[in-house]
């Protein structure tokens, strides 16, 4: 095997369910280039280890796993793609992906090098993903900031926050992610700065594809962790707090070259944190109406549904989640 030109980085951690269709979204991709596959199991306590060891098995040359005995996340180690993947990576490029998420497209890892390829300053490419439930159910949206492809804004990605991409849609440089700050190993969360980073070394490019299917409601995940429980609310203002701090680091980070937008992207926690503390006349009073006087009426009332008729917009979207689940089910008899 020639040296890999793409590593792709898993990690996984009970994913027992998931994690074939991951492996074999990666093993099915048709590329003339060699790529190698990165995986690390922070200590599953199901059969996920087992299932990697069969691949493992297989395929000796592409699959280079770590089997961790202790679980690192819960001895406070952070960013594990980068951590134990990026650090041992051969490739010029590595492709993200958890493994609860996988791919679609057979062709995903070559489009994205050949645009990388042709175009040197680019530092990330990201694609657009479906949205599917456990069970591999459309969920009828998808994750796709724009309706054509394009050069990123740095702007639109510093005020979309992590999900402003799936992290399965992420391709990336990897000596533009080298030499990093400090922020990114302290940061509560790995994608926001992660994408904040190689936004601000190189350019972006969104492909107006869908590549890679998102799973949500998935016990365990980050975002199932954050909006579930007694505490939910408490768990988002922190989120947003947590935001604050990060974006305050990268406008020092970045010498204030985008103070206007980061600005404008810590407005919109801190109305979200009065929002869910139901203050919302403080708002006015504020630094935060700036934002909340830009918005349209219509997101207006979105947002000031979402937080003082939280159970209301939960059934309304449990409704429409069955409703697409419906039609989804009917269009593939």
């Amino acid at each position: 095997m020639n040296k890999p030109l793409v590593s792709i980085s898993c990690i996984t951690y009970n994913h027992e369910k998931y994690i074939s269709d991951a492996l074999d979204s990666f093993l099915m991709q048709k590329t003339d280039f060699e790529f190698e596959i990165l995986i690390h199991d922070d200590a599953s306590n199901d059969r996920t280890a087992d299932i990697i060891r069969d691949y493992e098995k297989k395929y000796p040359n592409i699959i280079k796993p770590i089997y961790q005995s202790e679980n690192q996340y819960s001895k406070g180690r952070q960013r594990m793609f980068h951590i134990f993947n990026d650090s041992r990576a051969s490739g010029k490029y590595i492709a993200l992906c958890e493994g609860d998420d996988y791919w679609t497209d057979p062709y995903k890892l070559q489009k994205q090098v050949d645009y990388m390829k042709k175009n040197p300053k680019c530092s990330m490419c990201i694609h657009s993903a479906d949205i599917i439930d456990g069970e591999k159910r459309l969920q009828g949206i998808k994750v796709r900031p724009y309706k054509e492809s394009c050069i990123v804004s740095i702007d639109d990605l510093i005020m979309g926050g992590g999900g402003f991409c799936a992290t399965a849609s992420i391709m990336y440089y990897k000596k533009a992610f080298e030499d990093l700050p400090q922020f990114y190993m302290d940061a509560h969360v790995g994608d926001y700065p992660l994408q904040l980073i190689l936004a601000s070394r190189g350019q972006v490019y969104y492909i107006n594809e869908s590549m890679s299917a998102y799973r949500v409601g998935i016990q365990g995940s980050w975002t199932t962790n954050l909006n579930s429980g007694n505490d939910s609310k408490e768990k988002d203002i922190k989120n947003c707090e947590n935001d604050i701090k990060l974006l305050k680091k990268f406008d020092i980070y970045t010498m204030h070259r985008y103070r206007k937008t980061i600005n404008l992207a810590i407005n919109k926690r801190e109305m979200l944190i009065l929002l869910i503390s139901r203050k919302k006349s403080e708002i006015k009073k504020s630094q935060c109406k700036e934002y909340y006087n830009s918005l349209k009426i219509n997101d207006k009332f979105k947002v000031n549904m979402k937080y003082y008729f939280p159970k209301i917009i939960q059934e309304i979207k449990t409704i429409i989640r069955y409703i697409r689940i419906c039609v989804y089910n009917l269009n593939i008899k």
